[in-house]
Parts: C-alpha cells; structure tokens; sequence
C-alpha cells in the first residue's frame, strides 16, 4: 500500500505542527516522506529523488492539507541536477563535516540542503570549515581548459582537494532552465574569452555532449603527465 501509518489522528495532531523547519521535516517523517532527498525551503519543498523520497502524490495530498501554504515541486529537471550532484558528492563529502557555502546561490542552497540529513553535514557562510563549497558548473570547467589550451599555458583543471563541487556535472543550461522555471535568477555565463567561446559553440552544434568528453580527456592527460 502506498501509505504505511496510521492518518487517523493527524486531524487531531495538526495544531502540535509548527510551520518551524523542525516540524515540517518531522511531518514529511510521519507521512512516510524520506527527507533526505527533498531540499527544504520555508515556502517549497523540492523532490531530489522522487523514488527514494517516496515523497508520492497520496503524501503530497497530506502533506498539503497540512501545509496548504508550502508547495512541493516535482520538476524532473531538478531532480536530473541532483542526480548529476550527488555522485559527484557522494565521493566528496565527509559524513558530520563542515562546509562552507557561496553566499546567495540559489541553487547551491537546494543540492546542498538535505546533505544536512544524508550525511550530517554543517552549512556555514563565515568562520572556520573542513571544505568549501566551490559553486564551478560544468560550462565553466571546461572553459577554463580551453581558454587555458589557447592562451599557451596547458591544461587548467583546477581542482583543489578542500573543495566539493556540487555542479561540475551539470550544464548551465539545465540549471538556468529550472531557475528560469522556478523564478529565480539566472546564472551567467563568466566565459569571457572570445575563441574559447567561439569554439565551445562550434562543438554545441556537432557534439552537444562534448563537455563531459572534454573534462575526461583532460583529467586523463593530466594523470598520465603527473605519473
């Protein structure tokens, strides 16, 4: 069945449920929701993994008539981003570590949010941290390797070990479709080297998946020189 409690004295309940963060994740609990893969916002709740949060429509009706106020987006475009996020992140951070955040990424703040129940992570913007939250999406990595080819200086993969990096998988083109969709502010593109621009759109137009391609040839260059 799809839903494995006992709904009978959540009427009764509902004035014990705050509109805290605290009560809505302990809610999202009741109801059979894993928050673990849904990124909290005070005014929405966003899916990561629609089948691991179980985060169903039956729980959504629920959870709505509960918190009638809090809208839960089901967009399988964020939810193709935190799939791209997480195995990256997965081999990044350390369980119960402290991260220090980009300020004002909006969505740093979704991909990152619920590793603060996944693996026990702190999230802070000043002071002292074990990593840092680098906000590098995949467009920018491999600009920075080509601008560094034309400019004569080799190949600029950048990556530092005291970092995480949770959108180096994912195009900037899927991210600004979902703030696009979701009314947020869009990211720019900071590339401002015209022939790496010029030849990273000749390569969109033959091989749309080139980007990924780029960054594997070049971190397999950079191992075989570094041996």
């Amino acid at each position: 069945m799809d839903l494995m409690f006992d709904v009978s004295g959540l009427n009764e309940e509902k004035k014990e449920f705050s509109n805290s963060k605290k009560d809505v994740l302990k809610f999202l609990k009741i109801i059979g929701v894993d928050s673990r893969f849904v990124s909290y916002t005070p005014d929405k709740l966003y899916i990561n993994n629609l089948r691991f949060s179980k985060f169903s429509r039956k729980r959504q009706d629920t959870f709505n008539k509960q918190y009638p106020e809090i809208e839960v987006v089901r967009s399988s475009l964020f939810q193709k981003i935190c799939s791209k996020s997480s195995k990256h992140l997965a081999l990044e951070i350390q369980p119960n570590s402290t991260l220090l955040m980009p300020k004002d990424n909006f969505i740093i703040e979704l991909l990152m949010e619920p590793y603060t129940r996944k693996y026990g992570v702190k999230l802070v913007y000043d002071g002292d941290a074990d990593f840092i939250v680098n906000p590098l999406i995949l467009d920018d990595q491999v600009n920075d390797i080509f601008e560094g080819i034309f400019d004569g200086v080799g190949l600029n993969c950048d990556i530092k070990s005291n970092e995480v990096y949770p959108l180096i998988n994912v195009p900037l083109d899927w991210i600004n479709s979902f703030l696009e969709m979701d009314g947020q502010k869009l990211i720019e593109n900071k590339n401002k080297n015209e022939l790496a621009t010029s030849f990273s759109e000749f390569l969109e137009d033959v091989a749309p998946q080139y980007k990924e391609n780029v960054v594997k040839a070049a971190e397999f260059i950079e191992k075989k020189l570094s041996q």
